[in-house]
């Protein structure tokens, strides 16, 4: 009797747990066809970490099904980066889906996302894509903006969820969603750290040894550049930007930039007045120990 009480609880399990997986343009289609509420929908490149699961725990508080696609998407990759290495596996992530109670996944092949001989189309955002990533990894919001149009096209939802951590990229998307008259709602969420700070990234799987320590001088110059401005009241943006580089040197990381911009156009700021401007916004991006990593930071939001 025993073994049979333990064999339904599973049976239940199992059950509570089922999750659709569509491998098909047309699958995704007609999955969500059936779906009747409001669905949220979560793109992903795979490798996913707790950044991800925060954005799922969220989004099920928005709607009645959250959606997650699992592409590696090669049209935002440029040349020597780590398409080829990228640290994901499918079915880890399919099973982290299941545990976070994900309604259903896409996770395409390339030929489902970009046909063989299909003729391609670009969609841009120039004033927010082609500075700071956009500048150091040109043509990369270009992928981003087109595989996600794509996905939202395919998905069709309600709202989309985006992690700040990427805090460019949500606003490229935020911006082509709303230019584009797309009929979908934006959601930002928090980044979630670890405990020392570092900010979870997919890529964080690369990082050994003393290069798992050195990685938290991002968020250590961020903190600092927010220490700044909120308690120390400083309004020149070159003072903070030029502590945050210190910060970084002294922990031997290659710096691509360490900026701070208005929140909404990236654009550069004369003086730093939160106030007018709900807040500003510190970004850092910097190689360490050989992995390229970015964070950024909110400043003197209300």
């Amino acid at each position: 009797m025993r073994y049979l009480r333990l064999a339904c609880v599973n049976i239940c399990l199992v059950y509570l747990i089922h999750m659709f997986i569509a491998r098909t343009v047309g699958e995704m289609r007609e999955y969500r066809r059936g779906l009747h509420g409001r669905a949220a929908f979560i793109p992903t490149l795979g490798a996913l970490h707790a950044g991800h699961i925060s954005l799922i725990t969220g989004a099920r508080k928005l709607a009645d099904h959250v959606l997650v696609s699992i592409f590696l998407n090669p049209t935002q990759f440029g040349p020597g980066e780590d398409y080829e290495t990228y640290p994901w596996d499918l079915n880890t992530d399919l099973d982290k889906c299941r545990e976070a109670s994900v309604a259903g996944v896409f996770c395409p092949s390339l030929d489902q996302m970009y046909p063989p001989g299909q003729v391609a189309c670009e969609v841009r955002v120039p004033q927010l894509g082609n500075v700071l990533e956009g500048k150091m990894r040109p043509g990369f919001f270009t992928g981003v903006c087109r595989v996600v149009a794509k996905l939202f096209n395919i998905v069709q939802p309600d709202i989309a969820c985006f992690g700040k951590k990427d805090y460019q990229q949500a606003r490229v998307v935020e911006a082509m969603v709303a230019d584009l008259a797309m009929p979908l709602g934006i959601e930002l969420f928090a980044t979630v750290r670890e405990a020392d700070g570092l900010a979870c990234s997919s890529r964080n799987a690369y990082l050994k040894g003393p290069g798992r320590k050195q990685a938290t001088c991002l968020f250590k110059a961020l903190a600092g550049a927010k220490l700044l401005v909120e308690e120390g009241g400083e309004v020149d943006p070159s003072v903070v930007e030029s502590a945050m580089l210190r910060r970084l040197a002294a922990h031997q990381a290659k710096v691509d930039y360490a900026v701070v911009r208005h929140p909404q156009t990236l654009a550069p700021l004369d003086c730093l007045e939160p106030a007018l401007t709900d807040g500003v916004v510190a970004l850092v991006a910097a190689r360490v120990a050989g992995v390229r990593l970015i964070d950024n930071m909110e400043i003197g939001v209300a």
